[in-house]
C-alpha cells in the first residue's frame, strides 16, 4: 500500500527532487517535466535498497546524449554518470 506524501516525508523516503536554477524544489516545467507533486523525482523504501526514479538517468550518462549542454562540458561524461559512481562508492 502506498503511503501519503506526509508519510513519505516523515520516513525520509524521498530520494531526490526536481529543482530549479536556485536549487529549490519545483513543480514547474521544464525543471519538473512530469509535474510531480512536491517535486518528487525518486523514492526509496525504508531500508534504502530499492529506488524508483522518474528521470531515468541510465539513459543519459554521456554528454552527446543531451539535447543541449553548455560548452563547459568538455568530457564525454554527462552529469548523470555521477549518480552511478556515487552509488558504487556508497555501496562499497
Amino acid at each position: 500500500q502506498l503511503g501519503s506524501l506526509a508519510q513519505s516525508e516523515q520516513l525520509e523516503l524521498i530520494a531526490s527532487r526536481f529543482i530549479d536554477d536556485r536549487g529549490q524544489p519545483t513543480a514547474h516545467y521544464p525543471e519538473n517535466p512530469n509535474g510531480s507533486p512536491a517535486a518528487i523525482a525518486a523514492l526509496t523504501n525504508e531500508d534504502g535498497r530499492v529506488l524508483i526514479s522518474m528521470p531515468h538517468p541510465e539513459r543519459i550518462i554521456r554528454t552527446v546524449q543531451h539535447s543541449w549542454h553548455p560548452p563547459s562540458w568538455t568530457t564525454d561524461e554527462g552529469p548523470w554518470l555521477r549518480l552511478f559512481r556515487n552509488a558504487r562508492v556508497a555501496l562499497g
